[in-house]
């Protein structure tokens, strides 16, 4: 320990001990020992109050187990905390979905892209709840400006293909689906999905040479 120059004491190694919690917490979360999760996020949370991640960590494990409310509660706290949480509003915006509240999942989804476009649990639930209104400009541009980042996600190329097929840009879907399948050939949902947009181009093709 050491004293500041306004007499207060210091305890060395506060955030190290704050950051092993915290990481200690996420691997129990991730093997469902939620009862030592809680124990961990607990007193990360009482070592560095101002901090979201606890709270983003028993907002997790709320979800998973099923508490919505409880996690809502939590989720909210760590955006009072911080209101450029990411993780937070990627939270904030499941619950909106498993509560099939698709516009405000939506509208979570687009805060969290807006703190962190690199957030990929907020990309693919954006998808999913893009995929239950209809709704695909805005999500296709997210899409893009991850991929420009991460050029090799074949998750995320999936995704954007889908979405342009949907909204009837098969053209673009034909060249990211044969990009996808480029990276990796033994994909069978992209291929599926490729031979059913090169069913719809010659589809259109010939209504056009009808005309």
């Amino acid at each position: 320990m050491e004293l500041t120059p306004d007499g207060f004491v210091v305890e060395e190694g506060l955030d190290q001990r704050y950051e092993i919690l915290k990481e200690l917490g996420d691997c129990h979360t991730a093997l469902a020992n939620y009862d030592r999760a809680r124990q961990c996020y607990e007193e990360a949370a009482l070592l560095a109050q101002d901090k979201p991640g606890p709270h983003v960590g028993r907002g997790v494990i709320a979800l998973q187990t099923g508490s919505l409310d409880e996690a809502e509660r939590a989720f909210a706290r760590a955006l009072e905390l911080d209101d450029r949480c990411a993780e937070a509003c990627a939270g904030l915006a499941m619950v909106a979905q498993q509560r099939r509240d698709f516009p405000r999942a939506f509208d979570a989804y687009m805060r969290a892209l807006d703190r962190d476009a690199n957030n990929l649990i907020a990309l693919l639930g954006l998808f999913q709840t893009s995929i239950q209104m209809g709704t695909f400009a805005k999500v296709i541009y997210y899409l893009e400006v991850y991929l420009d980042r991460h050029p090799g996600d074949v998750s995320v190329l999936f995704c954007l293909a889908t979405l342009y097929a949907r909204d009837h840009r098969l053209d673009k879907a034909h060249e990211t689906l044969r990009g996808l399948l480029t990276l990796a050939p033994d994909n069978a949902e992209a291929a599926a999905l490729l031979q059913e947009v090169e069913r719809k181009r010659q589809q259109v093709a010939a209504e056009n040479t009808s005309r």
